[in-house]
């Protein structure tokens, strides 16, 4: 009896730890983030907010030459390698609009780590909470939309890029496989 009640006990406390969190929260100037005293560093860090910027952010893809190599060894599921792999997904695919008039990043930004010819950005992320019953007509991982009006929480995705002559090569994030269209 007393090995079941400490078992509840623990699953208890498991069970409200797994709704107890900090909301993850970008820095004031992200921008700030990607300068190194480093020469190699900051191209590669300078690179990476153009790839930020202009090509996720602004939807510029036809400068993608600028910042990615044609080789671009891609992992994310959903995108073929290439460069032309991944201009095909974000135009395509995504139907990223073009915005000519880019602006500063507006993607709230954690951290950027710079190593070597690696470059780490870590961003939130907010998904539906698929623990609440609201969210069941979501697909998971889902960010919050009108078909997830339930709970969400907070989380940190990802992207990390290897540079080969001042351009990114080979990007790993977290992306999972999407699911079909509905």
């Amino acid at each position: 009896m007393k090995i079941r009640l400490a078992l509840l006990a623990l699953a208890s406390v498991c069970s409200m730890a797994a709704y107890a969190q900090e909301p993850v929260v970008g820095t004031k100037n992200a921008e700030s983030l990607f300068t190194d005293p480093d020469p190699k560093l900051n191209r590669n860090l300078q690179a990476t907010l153009h790839i930020m910027r202009e090509l996720l952010q602004c939807g510029q893809w036809d400068r993608s030459g600028e910042w990615l190599t044609d080789k671009y060894i891609q992992h994310n599921p959903n995108a073929a390698s290439g460069r032309d792999g991944v201009v095909y997904f974000f135009t395509q695919v995504m139907k990223q609009p073009r915005r000519d008039n880019c602006g500063p990043l507006t993607t709230e930004v954690v951290s950027v780590q710079a190593h070597g010819d690696y470059v780490t950005v870590l961003v939130p992320r907010t998904y539906a909470d698929p623990r609440d019953p609201a969210n069941a007509a979501c697909a998971y991982p889902q960010a919050k939309s009108d078909r997830c009006p339930g709970k969400t929480y907070s989380t940190t995705w990802f992207e990390t890029w290897r540079f080969v002559d001042g351009k990114a090569d080979e990007p790993w994030d977290s992306a999972t496989i999407a699911p079909p269209a509905r």
